[in-house]
């Protein structure tokens, strides 16, 4: 379904490229959960996948076209199948448009619809998100987080795209409220064959949805392989200290032994996470690790990803 290639993003003054010579594939009809901290480039990476920001090089495939490469109009009709869900439920809605209007909105620009097809097509949506026809009348304001983000979503499969990003849709949201919505998102994949690329900062989120994982770390992707592989198995040390910092009630001892003073820091040479790496060596400031198949499909990229499994 999507394929970016090499792709780099560097804004100006930055130091690093947010986005560093990714390359990663999203097959027709499964969820590709990406992971990371704050500040590694996963959003950057959705909306470079959307040609929302311009990368500065590299590939954006569609269905094994070219976005790049695309004139304006071909892109704006192709992007009828691409679509995004945002962080924020509120900041993503116009408070000054009826749910009505913005449900209507993408209608307008790609559709030529009759006001009694456009009616039914904003009850049809609001229904499959969960919510009443007579949501249509009302204004963002007079929503919930959740009920907003259920409008968000309702914008997005509104052209009924094939590829959605779903930039941490439940970050903002109370952890039952998100569990609805994750609910929500897996549902209406079924329902209308979606690929998703799941956007998140919480392993335990991305695993309950992805078919498979990737992860990332300072605009590289660090490992990425099938969600239970990559979880019982884990082959990069940071993704190791992803799973084993998941809240619990007692820390983690795999945390408090290997990684005592982890501190994030952005190397410019060899692997960017040597310094919070107990298994780090003069190799690792020298040579830039690149993602290598560790097992069928599980791929990472670490010079010691095989040490770290044993872990």
């Amino acid at each position: 379904m999507l394929e970016v290639r090499q792709l780099v993003k560097q804004f100006p003054g930055a130091s690093i490229p947010a986005v560093d010579r990714v390359t990663l594939r999203v097959e027709p009809g499964e969820t590709l959960g990406l992971v990371g901290e704050s500040g590694s480039g996963k959003t950057t990476l959705g909306r470079c996948s959307l040609l929302l920001e311009e990368p500065t090089s590299g590939e954006v495939m569609l269905e094994g076209r070219d976005l790049r490469r695309l004139s304006r109009e071909e892109l704006r009709r192709t992007r009828r199948h691409m679509q995004i869900v945002f962080q924020d439920p509120v900041g993503s809605l116009n408070p000054r448009m009826s749910i009505a209007r913005i449900l209507a909105e993408p209608f307008d620009i790609h559709e030529s619809l009759s006001r009694t097809e456009t009616v039914e097509r904003v009850r049809e949506l609001l229904a499959a998100v969960g919510l009443p026809a007579d949501a249509a009348s009302r204004y963002p304001h007079e929503f919930s987080g959740g009920q907003r983000q259920r409008i968000g979503i309702a914008r997005a499969l509104a052209l009924r795209p094939k590829f959605i990003v779903a930039d941490e849709p439940v970050s903002a949201l109370d952890v039952s409220v998100g569990a609805q919505i994750v609910n929500l998102l897996a549902d209406l994949q079924q329902q209308f064959g979606l690929t998703y690329l799941f956007i998140s900062h919480g392993l335990p989120l991305v695993r309950v949805i992805s078919t498979r994982v990737a992860v990332m770390y300072l605009g590289r992707i660090v490992e990425i392989g099938p969600t239970g592989a990559l979880f019982d198995r884990p082959a990069h040390p940071y993704t190791l200290l992803l799973r084993e910092s998941t809240p619990r009630i007692a820390p983690s001892a795999v945390v408090v032994k290997l990684f005592p003073n982890a501190q994030a820091s952005a190397n410019l040479s060899g692997c960017r996470f040597r310094n919070r790496c107990p298994l780090a060596a003069s190799r690792c400031a020298e040579e830039v690790p690149e993602l290598r198949e560790i097992e069928a499909g599980h791929f990472a990229a670490c010079h010691f990803a095989e040490r770290v499994v044993e872990i």
